[in-house]
C-alpha cells in the first residue's frame, strides 16, 4: 500500500449518511467529506421501513463524489468501508436480490414480542449465552416478529445493513462481527452464531453467513458499480461496521476512561478484552458487544440527542425559533435546572409527540411541566448527564473498576453545555473530540487491515497525535446536588435499580 493512500468511509447513521475520503499519513488526519443525504424511514406495506433503493444510489453518488476528490488529490484509493447503526437488517434472494425494503428499528413489530421470547427461553438465559443487553430492538425480537408475520419464500440470505450494502457492491455476503453482536443471536463463548438458541425460537440459522472478524476482505467493488463510481476494482474492506466499533476503535482513550458515543443515541461504557457475564450485569442491562479486533465494547444505549430532536422537530413545526446554537446558549444561561426525567422510559422512543411524553412522565413524577423551549432543552440535557453519571456508577460497581475520566466523541461532543454538565454529574474531567470518531475509526480498521498501522493501538496514537480536543471538570453546586438526588428518586421509579 501506498504512503499516501486514501480510505473511503461511508458512514451511515439512522436517517442520514455521509461519505469521506480519509487520509493517514505521517502527522496527516485527513477526513474530507464529500457527500451527506438523508434517508428518513416511510410506512409502506405495513411497516416503517428503509428506502433501501434511496440509500444504495445515495452512496453510489457519494463513491464516485469520493472517487473524483481522490484524483484530484492525485492519490489512490485503498479500500472502501461502510459502517452503519445496529440490529436492522434485510433479506436477499440466490441471485442477490433485495426481496424487501428492510424494516426499522423503531417499527411497533416488536411490540410484546419481548415477553413472548421469555416464555419459550428464559431471559436469565438469553443473558448468559449472548452477554447482550435486553432492547425490544434487537434483531433477535426483531426476527422472531418476522417468523411470525412469514419470511418471503425466496429468502436466501440475511444481513445486516453495512453487509447488505458491502453485499450489493461486491456480490460477496459476509457478517462482521462487530455488528453481529448486536443482534442479541451471538454466543458470548465462541463469539458465532448461537444456533442451539435459534433452533429453540424457531429462527432460520440457514439465512445467515458465517461471521468475519473487522478488517476481512469483503471483495472488490462489482464491475456494474465500479463503472458508475470511477472505482472498479477497488477493494471493500469489512471494517468495524457497527456504527459504535467504529467510534470506539477511533477513539485514543487513556486507561480506565469510559467513553460516551454522543448522537441520536447515546452509547455509554468501557472497553474490555473480554465479556463480563454475570446477574449484577445482567440486572443493569449492560451489554457485551463486539470491539475491534479483540476488544469488547462493555456498554449501555440511552436513549441520546434523538429527544431534544424530536422535540426542536415539533417546534419547527410550530413556527418555534429554535436555532440549535442560540438554545444551547440560553440553555447555560438557565440559573437552575426546571425538572429531570428519566430519558430511558420506553414511551420516548419513537412517540407521535415527544414534547407530550416528556410531559407525561414530569407529570407522573410531580414536576411541572415547562412550556418554554429553552427549559425543556435544559430539562433534556440535564437528565441525559444524569444518566450517564448513573451508567458510569454501575459500570464501576459491576467491573470493581473506577473511572477517572470520561472521553465524549461524536457529534454531540460538539454540545458544549453536555459536556459540561456531564463532568459534574459523573464528577471526572472530560475530553470532548473527536466530533468524528466514527469515521477515523471506519478508515482506521481498513488502514490496518492494509498494514498502514501494526495494531489498534498504534493507529491510535496516530488519531491522539492530530486532533483537537476540549477539556471540561467538574462544576458542583448546591442546586446541582439537589437535582442529583431528585433524579435518583425518578430513575429508581422507573427502573427499581438505585441510580
Amino acid at each position: 500500500m501506498s504512503a499516501d493512500s486514501l480510505f473511503i468511509a461511508v458512514d451511515l447513521g439512522a436517517g442520514s449518511g455521509r461519505v469521506f475520503v480519509c487520509g493517514l499519513g505521517s502527522n496527516e488526519l485527513r477526513l474530507d467529506e464529500v457527500r451527506r443525504f438523508q434517508y428518513p424511514p416511510r410506512h409502506e406495506r405495513g411497516h416503517l421501513r428503509w428506502d433501501f433503493g434511496r440509500i444504495v444510489a445515495e452512496i453510489q453518488e457519494g463513491l464516485a463524489a469520493a472517487a473524483v476528490h481522490a484524483r484530484t488529490l492525485q492519490r489512490p484509493v485503498a479500500s472502501i468501508g461502510i459502517d452503519s447503526w445496529g440490529v436492522d437488517y434485510g433479506l436477499v434472494d440466490r441471485a442477490g436480490h433485495p426481496l424487501e425494503d428492510p424494516i426499522c428499528y423503531r417499527d411497533e413489530r416488536t411490540a410484546g414480542v419481548m415477553e413472548r421470547v421469555f416464555q419459550r427461553v428464559p431471559r436469565d438465559e438469553i443473558f448468559a449465552r449472548t452477554g447482550a443487553q435486553f432492547l425490544s430492538i434487537n434483531t433477535l425480537f426483531q426476527l422472531v416478529a418476522h417468523v411470525d408475520e412469514g419470511l418471503p419464500e425466496a429468502a436466501y440470505r440475511l444481513l445486516l445493513m453495512p453487509d447488505l450494502l458491502a453485499f450489493v457492491l461486491s456480490g460477496r455476503a459476509i457478517t462482521e462481527y462487530t455488528n453481529a453482536t448486536t443482534t442479541q443471536m451471538v454466543s458470548a463463548s465462541s463469539s458465532e452464531w448461537d444456533t442451539a438458541l435459534l433452533t429453540r425460537l424457531n429462527l432460520p440459522r440457514h439465512l445467515l453467513s458465517d461471521i468475519s472478524p473487522s478488517g476481512s476482505a469483503v471483495g472488490p467493488m462489482r464491475a456494474t458499480f465500479g463503472m458508475r463510481t470511477g472505482l472498479a476494482g477497488v477493494p471493500i474492506v469489512a471494517t468495524a461496521t457497527h456504527d459504535t466499533a467504529s467510534a470506539v476503535a477511533g477513539t485514543p482513550l487513556a486507561p480506565g476512561w469510559a467513553y460516551v458515543s454522543s448522537g441520536t443515541w447515546s452509547l455509554v461504557g468501557v472497553e474490555r478484552d473480554r465479556p463480563l457475564i454475570d446477574e449484577a450485569v445482567a440486572r443493569h442491562n449492560f451489554t457485551n458487544e463486539g470491539g475491534a479486533f479483540g476488544t469488547v465494547r462493555f456498554l449501555k444505549n440511552v436513549m441520546g440527542l434523538w429527544i431534544l430532536e424530536r422535540c426542536r422537530a415539533e417546534w419547527e413545526r410550530a413556527g418555534v425559533d429554535v436555532d440549535h446554537t442560540r438554545l444551547l446558549e440560553a440553555v447555560a444561561r438557565l440559573d437552575r435546572s426546571p425538572a429531570v426525567v428519566f430519558p430511558d422510559d420506553q414511551r420516548l422512543l419513537n412517540p407521535p409527540s415527544m414534547l407530550s411524553a416528556l410531559g407525561k412522565q414530569l407529570e407522573e413524577t410531580g414536576q411541572a411541566i415547562p412550556s418554554d423551549p429553552i427549559a425543556i432543552a435544559r430539562v433534556v440535557l440535564d437528565s441525559l448527564a444524569l444518566r450517564y453519571a448513573s451508567v458510569l456508577r454501575a459500570v464501576t460497581a459491576v467491573t470493581g473498576r473506577p473511572i477517572p475520566g470520561v472521553r465524549i466523541v461524536g457529534g454531540g461532543s460538539r454540545n458544549a453545555y453536555l459536556n459540561q454538565v456531564t463532568a459534574t454529574a459523573c464528577d471526572c474531567p472530560v475530553l470532548a473530540g473527536p466530533v468524528e470518531a466514527t469515521v477515523i475509526g471506519n478508515a482506521l480498521v481498513q488502514a490496518i487491515a492494509h498494514g498502514r498501522f501494526p495494531s489498534l493501538t498504534a493507529a491510535r496514537e496516530h488519531v491522539a497525535a492530530n486532533i483537537s480536543e476540549r477539556l471540561f471538570v467538574p462544576a458542583p453546586s448546591t442546586d446541582w446536588a439537589t437535582v442529583q438526588e431528585r433524579y435518583r428518586a425518578i430513575e429508581f421509579r422507573y427502573t427499581g435499580v438505585a441510580a
